[in-house]
């Protein structure tokens, strides 16, 4: 009974402080980092449309939760938990998005996005069945999903001259 409180309060307290964990929905290739929001026992996950992609996670199916350490950014737990769609305009629906709203973090149209996650996304609770997954050996480090938002490319060549010039009229 000791163990079992404890390996909830890890759950919760860890899930609680990571601003990112990373989930894999059942038949899913890999996790997947996503933001989120702990809120009455369990996560709250807001996705497709415009916002993260959630693929692999169905209502009444499962997945395998990782968080990672709030301090060195390590793998610190793994859990399984059932998934649950909440319904728009349901109260569990409006509790989920008033926790998510305030860790949306550069949201394109402000305080009507609750609006936009009505129409065109999904809010997703995943619930802590109990069970923790051993940490895997290893590494497990895979290259990016790719994705249109990359935002890596090559400075421009007089970025290092204009950067210099503004450090000397200083």
């Amino acid at each position: 009974m000791t163990s079992e409180l404890l390996d909830q309060a890890l759950v919760e307290e860890a899930t609680k402080k990571s601003g990112l964990i990373w989930v894999r929905g059942a038949g899913a290739p890999a996790a997947r980092a996503v933001w989120h929001a702990w809120a009455d026992g369990g996560v709250c996950l807001v996705g497709d449309g415009a916002e993260q992609p959630l693929a692999g996670l169905a209502d009444g199916g499962t997945a395998e939760v990782t968080v990672r350490s709030k301090d060195k950014g390590g793998r610190l737990v793994t859990w399984t938990a059932t998934v649950a769609e909440l319904s728009a305009g349901t109260p569990e629906w409006d509790a989920a998005v008033a926790e998510l709203k305030g860790k949306r973090l550069n949201a394109p149209d402000g305080e009507a996005m609750t609006e936009r996650w009505a129409r065109e996304s999904r809010v997703l609770r995943l619930t802590p069945t109990g069970a923790l997954l051993p940490v895997p050996p290893g590494n497990l480090a895979e290259p990016p999903v790719p994705s249109p938002a990359t935002t890596r490319r090559p400075i421009p060549a007089g970025l290092p001259r204009l950067l210099a010039k503004r450090r000397k009229s200083k």
